[in-house]
């Protein structure tokens, strides 16, 4: 019995829950206009925000290293023992300073024999002159004679010859010489190659040794690197862009970086070359910035966050991004009406997006814009809104009607 009578009870109270839901369900109705606009005196409670006006930029952050502005790398143009090394790891070189010296004494003794090649040469040369001389005086002699009838056709005959032979002979003595110069000018030039400088060529007349390859002792064949020099004022920071950011960069651009070398500080650079290709890989195209680096305390390798602005506006409309919503299909805001009682809906179109911030462009942009609780309104919507945010603040400025 008593549980009939709790059943009944139950059933008691749950018809007359339905029944107080329905009612309310059909008051909510009542109060509700077509494509949910609210009517009457149904108030929505919003939170709002004031419409700016004032500057406003597009600021991307690219991740990227650092590399040497130029790199020269050090090596012999001869092979030889490393007899001694006159710099080392982050030593300051000097344009044309001697970095190494390899053992000479092979290329010394080569220098000897050439010299000695060359007095050969030119004694050949002079032995090749008297003879050309005393060829010279017989013909003559004979030229003499065979006018006179003395001297027959062919005793004439042979002194010419003999003339043109020893002339000859001066001639090929006199390219003996030059050959010999030249062989002892080549073993000059390949003793001078024993000592190894830093020639590079353009930039600082100052650079610094990055990495050694080899020690003192070790023997190297030509052309083997020694040692590797950079420079590293200015130095290159390498970012990579989308095709998103890649048509708003140019030549000349400003941007700004941080390291996390030294937190909390920013180094200024500009961007100074843009690759004209994309990569298939990664679609993106290289960036290099050249920052100027006088006290050397950024250094190739380092990581990089650099911010490039991309766009920016002096004067704006701007509006906070939690205001911004979308109606079938329609992008747009909900606008505070003039009686500060009911919403307008205004269509605009979206720029440049900043730290929360939004530039929009439309009609009828002034006044304050609801941030919270759009989710309930329509054009014309009934709001209510908190105490503290009832009277437009001051310190802004309104937007003018875009």
């Amino acid at each position: 019995m008593k549980s009939f009578r709790l059943k009944w009870i139950l059933a008691v109270l749950l018809v007359v829950a339905a029944g107080l839901g329905w009612s309310v369900f059909g008051r909510f109705q009542d109060r509700t206009g077509p494509e949910g606009r609210r009517e009457g005196s149904w108030l929505v409670p919003v939170e709002v925000a004031q419409i700016q006006r004032g500057p406003i930029m597009l600021q991307r952050a690219f991740s990227g290293a650092l590399e040497a502005t130029a790199e020269f790398v050090v090596a012999p143009k001869v092979s030889g023992r490393v007899k001694r090394l006159g710099v080392d790891l982050a030593d300051i070189v000097k344009r044309g300073q001697i970095v190494a010296e390899l053992d000479n004494d092979e290329y010394l003794q080569a220098v000897v024999q050439a010299e000695a090649e060359l007095e050969v040469a030119k004694a050949n040369l002079f032995e090749a002159r008297s003879a050309l001389t005393i060829a010279t005086r017989e013909f003559r002699r004979n030229e003499k004679l065979r006018q006179t009838g003395v001297a027959s056709e062919s005793q004439f005959d042979a002194a010419k010859a003999d003339q043109l032979a020893k002339q000859a002979q001066l001639e090929v003595a006199k390219a003996q010489v030059t050959k010999a110069l030249a062989a002892l000018e080549t073993t000059k030039i390949r003793l001078g190659y024993t000592k190894v400088t830093a020639d590079w060529s353009g930039g600082d007349e100052q650079r610094v040794v990055a990495e050694r390859f080899i020690d003192e002792g070790e023997t190297v064949s030509a052309n083997t690197p020694l040692l590797a020099i950079v420079e590293l004022d200015p130095i290159t920071g390498v970012i990579f862009v989308t095709e998103k950011d890649y048509t708003r960069l140019q030549r000349g651009q400003p941007a700004s970086l941080k390291t996390d070398a030294y937190p909390g500080e920013e180094f200024q650079g500009r961007i100074e070359r843009i690759a004209p290709v994309f990569r298939q890989a990664t679609r993106q195209a290289r960036v290099e910035l050249t920052i100027d680096n006088p006290r050397h305390r950024l250094k190739p390798g380092m990581f990089i966050r650099a911010t490039v602005v991309l766009d920016r506006l002096t004067e704006a409309t701007i509006i906070p991004e939690q205001a911004l919503t979308t109606r079938d299909d329609q992008t747009g805001v909900f606008v505070i009406n003039e009686d500060s009682q009911s919403v307008a809906w205004r269509e605009v179109k979206v720029g440049i997006r900043e730290n929360g911030r939004l530039q929009v462009q439309g009609k009828g942009l002034t006044g304050r814009v609801v941030t919270l609780g759009q989710q309930m309104l329509g054009d014309g919507s009934r709001i209510t809104i908190p105490v503290e945010q009832s009277q437009p603040s001051a310190t802004h400025t309104e937007a003018n009607t875009q």
